[in-house]
């Protein structure tokens, strides 16, 4: 589980709900390898023409393509080979991702994602720094697409976990995938006074634990048990440089949690006003986060929906006819 796959669940979700049929074309339909450096994302190798007959039998009235990997590239294969117009959305900053992993220069992986999304009718993004630097790179058809919160779960109301209990304030959290891209070692080895608690695993867990034995390492939480840590921390810290949203901050801020940031694309568009603060100082950001009113977060994290955000996701679809346009 990561924001993506939370975005695209609860999007789907959301879709069924209101009576739409979905075909969903994923990894554990086929066989997959593990992606190298993150064997939790399974990459799909389909039989040549499995894809094809999945789609002609399903005949859809729109096509969106949710990532850039394998079986997004066979999709967009098909697409283009039966003149079928379909949408794309970009949900990571692939090229920096990539580039912290390979130690490559990230502008060869933007001629990547630019080659991709090109032919696509729209792009969905969800801020507008994205958008922005979507455009001037060359991709001009860029729709907005928000990111919701699920406000029975996520609640100023939940009750801390008992890991807290004792800890000293103030609790710094971190949610989120441990891996090298999160940059969680600028937030370990911020120097603000309190407890450092990290939620999550991933593939740096083990070594960011020697080397920070004095943080809290609680592992993967979810449910009750996620909205707990955020309701229970004095401050949410997201040292990523590579993310276009956040979903995690916005769960936070529904919490009555402030955010402390970088000022980068994902919190440049989410933390706005009096919910948090941003610096290139992340102990500054830190320390002005937490004279935030817990208030205004919770106010400020109930407007993002996941009803609105599906909404913003159907106006961007490309619609077609399915039966002309998949015909064989």
């Amino acid at each position: 589980m990561n924001g993506v796959v939370r975005t695209l669940a609860a999007t789907c979700d959301a879709l069924r709900a209101e009576g739409r049929e979905l075909l969903v074309v994923s990894p554990d339909l086929f066989a997959s390898i593990p992606c190298p450096t993150y064997p939790e994302i399974r990459l799909a190798f389909p039989a040549p023409g499995t894809v094809a007959e999945m789609l002609r039998r399903f005949a859809p009235d729109a096509i969106h393509i949710a990532t850039e990997g394998p079986l997004g590239m066979t999709a967009r294969r098909y697409c283009l080979r039966h003149g079928v117009r379909f949408t794309t959305a970009y949900h990571t900053q692939f090229p920096e991702y990539v580039a912290r992993r390979t130690n490559l220069p990230a502008r060869w992986f933007w001629n990547y994602i630019g080659w991709f999304h090109a032919p696509a009718e729209r792009v969905l993004v969800s801020t507008a720094s994205i958008r922005e630097e979507l455009r001037s790179r060359g991709l001009a058809r860029v729709h907005h697409w928000g990111r919701g919160v699920d406000l029975d779960s996520f609640s100023p109301n939940a009750p801390p976990p008992a890991e807290f209990a004792g800890l000293v304030r103030p609790i710094q959290l971190y949610v989120g995938r441990v891996a090298v891209e999160k940059n969680i070692e600028a937030f370990l080895a911020c120097r603000h006074p309190g407890t450092k608690v990290v939620v999550g695993d991933g593939p740096a867990l083990a070594a960011l634990q020697r080397r920070y034995p004095e943080a809290h390492f609680l592992g993967r939480k979810a449910g009750a048990d996620l909205a707990g840590c955020y309701a229970g921390a004095d401050v949410f810290v997201f040292p990523s440089r590579t993310d276009t949203f956040g979903l995690v901050m916005i769960e936070a801020l529904a919490c009555g949690t402030p955010v402390a940031a970088f000022p980068v694309p994902g919190p440049v568009d989410i933390v706005i006003g009096a919910v948090g603060a941003l610096s290139e100082n992340l102990d500054r950001a830190i320390d002005a986060a937490l004279y935030c009113s817990r208030k205004e977060c919770v106010a400020y994290g109930a407007k993002f929906s996941w009803e609105a955000a599906t909404r913003q996701f159907l106006a961007g679809l490309a619609a077609f006819d399915g039966e002309t346009q998949l015909s064989p």
